[in-house]
């Protein structure tokens, strides 16, 4: 059996153990209240929301914001374990310091283009961060569903205004974050390990900052980070990629 290797659809009833890893996207920022003042853990992110379905039991639940690849590495690993059977993880953004690349093209226009330039130059290392978790990950939980997700674009396309330049720039970066992620997974997918990508673009897509209906806060200290809305969003993405036993489709639908 390869590692990660799942036994037949519907062929066990029991409980699957859940470990969320990751982010302050996998934390739940942006749709308080929190659960503590420094890893803005919210009973609205999508771990919580995966734990309500039928079969899936959140065992811990060591996400942080601001976390690395390598933070989590260091400080969130400990808490899988062989008897793990789901893991999730959203990771990869706080590499490339996106929230501060957002925040220069908004509020410094001109300095945009650099920023970008200057965390698109980090790929090659966060690809080769990321490949070292996956093995790391799939190592301490080798019967793990490992379902990794990327990032949505922060904002709608803008009409020709003069920030428009700067949103598509910014947009086409989370495209190039994306791609590192994906390719990621693709690799440790060729070393047979039990990895899973989710795109969560598509899911947000008529959701960004400037469409009617949000689905990611545009200011104050949670700026750039999903709402409620959007971690159902991306628990109904990560859902649609489960074996249908685990999970009541179509549960978190807003």
């Amino acid at each position: 059996m390869t590692v990660g290797a799942l036994p037949a659809e519907g062929a066990s009833s029991r409980v699957v153990e859940y470990v969320a890893l990751g982010d302050s996207y996998a934390a739940g920022q942006g749709a308080p209240p929190y659960l503590d003042n420094i890893c803005k853990q919210s009973d609205l992110g999508y771990p919580e929301l995966l734990d309500s379905e039928k079969r899936i039991d959140l065992e811990a639940n060591a996400t942080c914001s601001g976390a690395t690849t390598s933070e989590v590495a260091e400080t969130q690993l400990s808490a899988i374990d062989r008897d793990t059977r789901l893991v999730t993880l959203t990771v990869g953004g706080n590499d490339l310091g996106v929230s501060l690349v957002a925040r220069t093209c908004i509020t410094v226009p001109d300095d945009c283009d650099a920023a970008i330039r200057r965390a698109g130059e980090q790929l090659p290392l966060l690809f080769s961060h990321l490949v070292e978790l996956y093995t790391a990950v799939a190592v301490k939980a080798p019967r793990a569903r490992i379902v990794v997700t990327g990032y949505p674009h922060l904002f709608e396309p803008a009409p020709s205004t003069p920030n428009a330049t700067n949103i598509d720039l910014l947009n086409e970066s989370t495209d190039a974050l994306n791609k590192a992620i994906r390719q990621a997974v693709a690799a440790a997918q060729d070393a047979d390990l039990n990895v899973h990508y989710v795109d969560v673009t598509a899911t947000f897509a008529g959701h960004g900052i400037g469409s009617t209906e949000p689905f990611i806060n545009a200011a104050g200290p949670d700026a750039f980070h999903p709402t409620a809305a959007g971690y159902n969003a991306y628990a109904d993405a990560i859902s649609a990629t489960l074996p249908g036993a685990w999970v009541d489709k179509h549960r978190h639908l807003v």
